[in-house]
């Protein structure tokens, strides 16, 4: 028996389905049954999410589930895993990723270049945020919270004037909702999330039984990719708030990975690219990262605290 930890959300639903359905297929009989956590990211939706501590408020009760005991296994959407994890905890398999771009869905159909001069667009995202506004800013960007369902909603009710909203590709698609999307943002243009569109098993460190069954579901170029991405996160200090994009690619046993970080209203970016090997992609990831830093990126986070502080906007 394995007992898998997750959200309660369709979406995270879904995902912990999956990876009970894989988990059975490579080993028959093998029983799994699922506990519903909710988290504090779940709870506090009045309040935007890097006010509050940021996506870790989506995995810290299903982390502490995971070291009381009371879990086997955790399903992450690995954008929303912090840089470090718990003593105690590791990343045991990532599987297949999933696309890792944005969608836009507007009210009519619109393409992101056809949308009209100050139309609102919703996002509960600073990445996203920065780099609508450095593509179009003339565009108004909303803060909006809630679940996949709950933003399609807001945005067919035009609630708030509400003409566009940004979510995950890989969200939509695993939902059977593809159909809705307007425009998928592609890179170099725009940037994903480290880690969208990847599921993270997190478990116990040393935990053989649970390391064990999971070996099959790991897909080796997924880990490499997040893990690259996840070294620039790292660098950074950690802070799955912080406005950064991040994309890598793999070619010839050579990872390339594209960062960029900017301030919410699109007015400073700093960006950089760095091509290395396979084998250590945290490592280079890490020196991303330090070039960011060096080109200004700490006193771009100063900047952009003070500039959070100051945002009194209430979410959708």
């Amino acid at each position: 028996m394995l007992t898998i930890g997750t959200r309660g959300s369709q979406l995270a639903l879904w995902q912990a389905n999956h990876i009970s359905d894989l988990l059975r297929n490579a080993h028959p009989g093998l029983e799994v049954k699922l506990e519903i956590i909710k988290t504090s990211g779940d709870r506090i939706q009045d309040r935007k999410l890097y006010e509050v501590g940021g996506k870790g408020l989506f995995v810290k009760e299903i982390e502490e589930a995971l070291l009381d005991k009371r879990i086997d296994l955790a399903v992450h959407s690995m954008k929303d895993v912090p840089g470090s994890l718990p003593d105690g905890l590791t990343l045991a398999a990532m599987t297949r990723r999933a696309s890792p771009y944005d969608a836009l869905i507007t009210t009519d159909g619109a393409r992101l270049d056809a949308l009209p001069k100050g139309a609102k667009v919703g996002t509960g995202s600073l990445r996203r945020r920065f780099q609508l506004l450095k593509a179009r800013p003339d565009l108004e960007v909303l803060p909006i919270r809630g679940n996949v369902d709950t933003r399609l909603k807001k945005l067919r009710e035009g609630v708030g004037g509400l003409q566009a909203i940004i979510l995950a590709v890989s969200g939509l698609e695993r939902l059977g909702m593809g159909d809705v999307i307007s425009e998928r943002l592609r890179a170099p243009r725009f940037l994903p999330a480290i880690g969208q569109g990847a599921l993270g098993l997190e478990t116990r460190l040393g935990d053989r039984r649970v390391l064990d069954y999971l070996a099959p579901l790991r897909h080796m170029d997924t880990e490499v990719s997040v893990h690259a991405e996840r070294g620039v996160l790292e660098q950074l200090e950690g802070d799955c708030h912080l406005p950064i994009a991040c994309h890598s690619t793999i070619e010839s046993g050579e990872v390339t990975v594209h960062a960029r970080l900017g301030l919410p209203d699109g007015s400073r970016m700093i960006e950089g690219i760095i091509t290395g090997s396979s084998a250590n992609p945290a490592e280079l990831g890490r020196k991303l990262g330090q070039r960011l830093l060096d080109q200004g990126g700490k006193e771009l986070m100063v900047e952009l605290d003070e500039m959070v502080a100051q945002d009194d906007t209430q979410p959708l």
